[in-house]
């Protein structure tokens, strides 16, 4: 049958046939990317040049994928409570008002540390560590934390997982045998961020990350 063929009633069914079917499939996921968080440091402003010189500042080595946010040419050395250490852990930029170390949960055994969950920049009462750098040292009483694991999103991702910040989300990895659900991941939603999820080694190394076929958060 032609369209010419076709009367009124006929064509406005075939509209609401198409109009429906594109209504109920599901609409296409946001690009996700899932990142490993390994280990690495925030500095003030202070205590790079206590490490590094007086008059020195952060150099930028490669951009990150959250706007402004970069690793620096700079590495330093933690050091924990029973003398053990990492040598050459890598700064990020750029500088912060309070200086932090984010580990997973296998450095800090090695360094003696017993390491809180903690959100990026909640500090208060955690462990803290020496620094060495190639100019002097610095002892931080609190810092060092493992970074809960969460995830970066625009606002208008926010809308559309139906989630805001603060709120609790759940990442899926699909690895084979390795297939994972991590739960409880923090939202932290604003209007520069770009979606990505950060999780650190361990869990990263758990869920075989690097061989995975397909991510995916829900609630």
């Amino acid at each position: 049958m032609s369209i010419a063929t076709l009367d009124r009633n006929s064509i406005e069914q075939i509209v609401r046939q198409i109009v429906l079917a594109e209504s109920a499939a599901p609409s296409a996921e946001p690009n996700l990317l899932v990142s490993i968080s390994a280990r690495h440091i925030h500095l003030t402003d202070e205590h790079v040049e206590m490490l590094f010189g007086p008059g020195r500042t952060l150099t930028k080595m490669k951009d990150l994928y959250q706007q402004g946010a970069f690793a620096a040419e700079e590495t330093v050395m933690v050091v924990g409570p029973r003398k053990r250490m990492l040598a050459s852990v890598r700064v990020l930029g750029p500088t912060r008002s309070a200086s932090q170390v984010e580990l997973a949960f296998t450095d800090a055994i090695s360094l003696g540390i017993d390491l809180p969950v903690r959100a990026s920049g909640n500090i208060d009462g955690t462990p803290g560590c020496a620094l060495i750098g190639p100019k002097g040292a610095v002892q931080l009483d609190q810092g060092v934390i493992r970074a809960e694991r969460h995830v970066h999103m625009h606002t208008s991702d926010a809308q559309r997982y139906g989630v805001k910040n603060g709120d609790r989300m759940n990442l899926r990895i699909h690895s084979g045998s390795c297939s994972s659900v991590l739960e409880g991941l923090l939202v932290r939603a604003d209007d520069a961020s770009k979606l990505e999820v950060h999780i650190d080694t361990d869990e990263g190394n758990a869920a075989d990350l690097d061989h995975a076929s397909r991510v995916e958060l829900f609630m």
